[in-house]
């Protein structure tokens, strides 16, 4: 049974965090159906969950991305790593150009180098808050996303001629 201090912490993090999480793991898979799907299904758990659980917050992130791989693998919707999407995966025309533009670059990283950059360009969190995430260093972390942002920013710049 969950107690009335853990569905304050459950709903503190989702005011703070599901609009962001929703826009990051959307820009990590390219899909908004998996978007909000994978994002309700982790705030579902972590509210069975809650007693467990320290950091709402970060928990619902963690679990939002990995939910979503699995919705991928279990849809046959990977994105491949250094490629382009695959047409199954294409986002829908209601999304705006630009945020089109910035999910199929993102196509061109690894799975690990994409959540890096949605966590902490979409997502807003710190390089060792990321690291703890993705059991990595901050400054690893820092270095993935420095070279990751180089080639996003440059296959957007070759898109666009």
């Amino acid at each position: 049974m969950m107690r009335r201090e853990d569905g304050d912490s459950l709903r503190v993090a989702w005011d703070q965090h599901h609009a962001r999480q929703w826009r990051a793991v959307l820009a990590w898979a390219g899909n908004p159906e998996v978007a909000s799907d994978a994002v309700a299904e982790a705030y579902a758990q972590a509210a069975r969950r809650a007693e467990l659980i320290d950091d709402v917050g970060a928990w619902t992130w963690r679990a939002s991305f990995r939910i979503a791989a699995g919705m991928l693998a279990d849809r046959r919707l990977t994105v491949p790593s250094g490629g382009a999407r695959s047409p199954e995966l294409a986002a829908p025309a209601t999304l705006p150009d630009e945020v089109l533009a910035f999910t199929t670059a993102l196509a061109a990283l690894t799975d690990l180098d994409r959540q890096i950059v949605v966590l902490c360009l979409v997502g807003g969190w710190s390089a060792k808050e990321v690291g703890q995430m993705v059991g990595s260093s901050p400054g690893a972390v820092r270095v993935r996303l420095h070279r990751a942002r180089a080639k996003v920013l440059r296959w957007m710049e070759v898109s666009d001629d």
